[in-house]
């Protein structure tokens, strides 16, 4: 027999604790990686007048590569 006996109820309450500290862990890295995302995005929006001004990029049948056009 063990030296000691850990009730049910308190088993119970540090088992709902670690649910909530793994919930609000879970929360906090989900808005952390949205909000990166949503500064990606920002960022990503190009002007149609500099993207008209980008170069294009073709593949070459020959070779394969991609040359400017």
């Amino acid at each position: 027999m063990p030296p000691f006996i850990i009730p049910s109820l308190v088993k119970f309450a540090v088992g709902a604790l670690g649910a909530g500290v793994i919930a609000h862990w879970a929360m906090k890295e989900l808005r952390r990686i949205n909000d990166e995302l949503e500064r990606a995005k920002a960022a990503s929006i190009v002007d149609p007048t500099a993207r008209a001004a980008m170069p294009t990029l073709r593949r070459d049948p020959r070779t394969g590569d991609w040359r400017v056009t």
